[in-house]
């Protein structure tokens, strides 16, 4: 899973490419679920970021629009991965559908994610 910032205005590009990572990234338990975003660059809670989702197969970019709920940030505790989590919007059930089919039967695994 890559994360790339484009420009320095919150625009990410990230690439999951295995079940594994999207597992990792997913995050169900948050209002209109969310998605964990590695980065090194500074964001604040609150924020507004647009990312270019490439989801493993798919051939297209998905367009996705999230608001930072939470920071890991670099040299966190128990050498977590840096980075921002970033709670959907409402209008992303089509990606919300689309990321719980690519997961099915895996989503209530207590595998450890890079949220928790």
């Amino acid at each position: 899973m890559v994360a790339v910032p484009r420009l320095s205005h919150g625009i990410l590009s990230l690439n999951i490419q295995t079940k594994e990572e999207l597992y990792e990234a997913y995050l169900p338990y948050i209002t209109n679920s969310g998605l964990f975003i590695p980065t090194l660059r500074s964001y604040h809670l609150g924020e507004e970021v647009f990312m270019l989702l490439e989801l493993m197969d798919e051939g297209d970019k998905i367009p996705v629009t999230g608001k930072v709920i939470w920071v890991t940030p670099k040299g966190a505790q128990g050498g977590r991965t840096p980075g921002i989590g970033i709670q959907l919007s409402a209008d992303d059930t089509t990606l919300v559908n689309k990321i719980e089919t690519y997961l099915a039967g895996t989503l209530s695994s207590e595998k450890k994610t890079n949220a928790l």
